[in-house]
């Protein structure tokens, strides 16, 4: 199902009972984080500030924040539809159709991924409005925490292209206002809008950027998912919504932009112009800290006539991102077991915020195995940020934090099962002595095989009869226990 926008989104939310609309006054300014905070330590729903303080524009916060809105936001019931589609295509490339009546049966799917090309249209509702003269000041920005170094629009489809190739990239990077006309660019020096960045640098010109905020919530989520390099993002956001996505050429930049966003930033980040950024209150629930970034100058804005400020808060989980992150989690699993088969299932723990820990159960079929795909996912896009991996077998519920921490103290001897490497890290980590680089660990939490140095007997996993257990189950009301 696709959002036509962000609107259509919200009354979606709004009949489904999971959004609350405040009419109270409120403050940008620490007051919505403090309450949504509170909502979503206590797993409660979206809410849309009608009132907020020296602004006309209503503010959206925890969208995304529980698995079914998740759900929600992508237009499914559960993200294994996503993933089941991801695997049907990964399929139809693996199998390569040899004979004419191969070739014509894959048709129909070839054409259903054509049919996922971003279209351009000639009007679209995020220009309803046109602002020459560019101000931030009508938006109500939030500053979220008290050691934040201003406020910062946390929830952006960032828009670049490739000076080379002219390919599109759309990421997420926050943007703290330094004025009403210029931001930052906290562009993470692994991500690809950084390298178009650097490519524009290495010419000597500006980079023009275009962000949007809002539409169909499928978008937004585009920009944070980990693609391969080649794959553009709105391509995949018409994957998820199963329609493509319409574009509107932006006014004053040669970029494009979702023609039913809510508000578009248009301007260009110079080559030679840094400013510090930061501090700023992370998902990690640190505090990340201030540094050097390129400054965002907006040449012009536009929106819809009754625009709708999209926005999220990051800190200490449970927080909405982390629902964006299980999302990534399921609908990616399927590329990763099409890379490495013996990989069944993977979760990346809330507490690990996204990179810093991944646990992975797999069919081990050789001594070494738990070794060769700590190595393997190291090598593999974004999960080469990842501090800790913890491998265990294939009967191991990966979802289960209690019963996978049960593997690692029992099984682990600490010599013969741990692996530490150094690589690239998030450039969010701040226990690393260096930033950006530092050491990893991996755990090998599997049964250990006389083939790897374990000359006892592997004791056995107490587990009761299956006859005993069907007896108590069908004798369970006899008992009187409640």
């Amino acid at each position: 199902m696709a959002y036509k926008d962000l609107a259509e989104f919200i009354r979606e939310l709004e009949n489904s009972g999971e959004l609350v609309r405040i009419k109270t006054e409120v403050d940008a300014e620490l007051e919505i984080t403090e309450i949504t905070d509170r909502v979503s330590k206590a797993y409660g729903p979206a809410l849309l500030f009608e009132n907020v303080k020296g602004s006309s524009v209503p503010v959206l916060i925890n969208a995304f924040g529980s698995e079914k809105r998740m759900a929600m936001s992508l237009g499914v019931n559960s993200f294994e539809e996503i993933s089941d589609d991801i695997l049907g295509f990964l399929q139809l490339a693996d199998q390569m159709p040899q004979s004419f009546i191969d070739k014509v049966k894959v048709i129909p799917k070839l054409a259903q991924i054509s049919s996922f090309i971003p279209r351009i249209v000639k009007n679209g509702a995020c220009q309803e409005v046109i602002q020459r003269e560019p101000s931030l000041d009508f938006l109500p920005i939030l500053k979220c925490w008290p050691e934040d170094a201003g406020h910062f629009i946390t929830l952006p489809q960032v828009y670049t292209k490739d000076p080379e190739t002219g390919k599109r990239n759309v990421g997420m990077y926050r943007l703290q206002a330094f004025d009403n006309k210029t931001t930052g660019m906290h562009w993470h020096t692994h991500h690809d809008g950084a390298e178009n960045y650097r490519k524009n640098c290495a010419l000597g010109r500006p980079t023009e950027v275009a962000v949007a905020l809002g539409g169909d919530p499928a978008i937004t989520y585009s920009a944070t998912a980990p693609l391969p390099k080649d794959i553009d993002e709105l391509i995949f956001a018409g994957f998820l919504r199963k329609k493509p996505v319409d574009l509107v050429k932006c006014r004053t930049i040669d970029l494009e932009v979702p023609a039913d966003a809510e508000i578009i930033l248009e301007g260009y980040v110079d080559p030679l112009e840094r400013r510090i950024e930061g501090p700023f209150g992370d998902h990690t629930g640190y505090y990340s800290l201030a540094g050097e970034y390129p400054v965002f100058h907006i040449t012009c804005i536009t929106h819809k006539k009754n625009p709708v400020y999209p926005t999220t808060i990051v800190g200490k989980p449970p927080q909405e991102d982390c629902y964006m992150a299980y999302a990534t989690e399921r609908i990616f699993l399927p590329l990763m077991k099409f890379q490495l088969p013996e990989i069944v299932d993977m979760h990346l723990p809330m507490e690990g915020v996204f990179h810093n820990c991944v646990v992975v159960s797999i069919k081990k079929q050789f001594p070494g195995h738990a070794r060769k795909i700590m190595s393997s996912l190291w090598g593999m896009g974004q999960m080469m940020f990842a501090k800790f991996i913890i491998v265990v077998d294939d009967d191991v519920n990966v979802q289960d934090s209690s019963e996978v921490l049960w593997k690692v103290f029992n099984n682990v001897d600490p010599r013969r099962d741990t692996m530490i490497v150094e690589g690239p890290l998030d450039v969010l980590d701040h226990s690393a002595p260096l930033a950006l680089v530092g050491s990893k660990m991996g755990f090998d939490a599997t049964r250990k095989w006389t083939s790897e140095g374990h000359s006892r007997e592997w004791p056995k996993d107490i587990v009761m009869s299956e006859d005993i257990k069907q007896l108590v189950e069908s004798k369970w009301s006899e008992y009187g226990i409640d």
